[in-house]
């Protein structure tokens, strides 16, 4: 073993402590500059056009940030895709079955604003661009939000977000149905533009390769139920799941300048649940977005959202100018 001061310094830290450190843990960490050297084999399938549509407001992702952390994950997650579906042919062949092969389910999971929206449509684009699984599909769970009157009726409405304010029983259901083979699986729809479920309005899945599952909360853990039993979790349907991460304070600032972009574009439309944010001169604007965070989405982060961060299989450490500075993945 090499001594302390014969180790390299790696952003700041011991190299052979940090060495051992994963040796021991549940993850292996690569900073960023060793993870893009991951990609070299992975083609590029994403153009700027494409690009431009899937990045959320004011999110700063490059083609350069493309190429260099999330073509190495797309090829790290189509390695998972083909070895779960050998692991498939073994189990009929060894159970003597012939049953088709379910949708790979990927959970992309994180904060309001720390850019899982856009992570979870890159890898949508970016994986069907591989011949082996060419039907990705991507769903939201936002749609398995109750209805604003339910929230109200129950109390909920400036908890929006929380674990409490789904109908995880719906949410269970169509996340079970996915991985049980049927031909259609249909999801409700959610408009940010007025807040709310669309009333009688779905989003069909049918039998993709692989299937995408964004959200605040996608993994928590199974509630326990008062007999001290547990039941399923949405997170024990997946095969891969993704956290995005990044220093509360930075998020918040996002968040807020977030705000700040919305009340110029889509607070100003009429049917705008937010409509009465689109007057709010600057400094009020980012009093109202500081409130919103720090009664909604901070508590809802500190308690509920990062408290699932390392049941995920990879995550994604942002520095404060949203480039990812580090990649975790779970070991096997």
């Amino acid at each position: 073993m090499q001594s302390a001061d014969t180790c390299p310094r790696i952003a700041g830290q011991n190299a052979c402590m940090l060495h051992d450190a994963q040796a021991l843990g549940p993850y292996v960490q690569r900073s960023r500059d060793d993870w893009a050297e991951l990609a070299h084999s992975t083609p590029m399938t994403l153009d700027a056009a494409t690009l431009e549509k899937v990045r959320g407001l004011s999110d700063p992702t490059s083609l350069v940030d493309v190429a260099e952390v999330y073509l190495p994950l797309t090829g790290l997650l189509s390695k998972y895709v083909l070895h779960t579906g050998a692991l498939h042919r073994s189990t009929n062949e060894f159970l003597g079955l012939s049953v088709d092969r379910t949708p790979f389910v990927i959970g992309i999971a994180g904060s309001v604003a720390v850019g899982k929206s856009t992570t979870a449509r890159l890898l949508r684009e970016l994986l069907a661009g591989w011949p082996e699984h060419p039907r990705v599909e991507l769903i939201t769970t936002d749609g398995f939000l109750l209805p604003n009157a339910e929230l109200e009726r129950r109390g909920l409405l400036h908890r929006k977000g929380f674990p409490e304010s789904y109908d995880r029983r719906a949410l269970l259901r169509f996340v079970m149905d996915v991985k049980s083979g049927k031909d259609e699986v249909s999801a409700p729809v959610y408009s940010h533009l007025i807040y709310d479920i669309v009333p009688e309005e779905r989003v069909v899945v049918k039998r993709p390769d692989i299937l995408i599952m964004e959200g605040l909360n996608v993994l928590q853990p199974a509630r326990v139920r008062p007999n001290g039993t547990t039941g399923l979790a949405v997170s024990d349907f997946f095969d891969f799941s993704v956290y995005v991460d990044a220093d509360t304070d930075d998020i918040r600032s996002w968040y807020v300048s977030r705000f700040l972009s919305l009340r110029d574009t889509a607070f100003r439309d009429p049917r705008s649940y937010f409509a009465r944010y689109a007057d709010l001169n600057e400094a009020q604007a980012i009093r109202q977005a500081q409130h919103l965070w720090d009664t909604i989405n901070g508590p809802n982060l500190d308690r509920n959202i990062r408290t699932t961060r390392e049941r995920a299989t990879a995550i994604l450490r942002k520095a404060s100018d949203h480039r990812v500075e580090w990649v975790r993945i779970r070991k096997v």
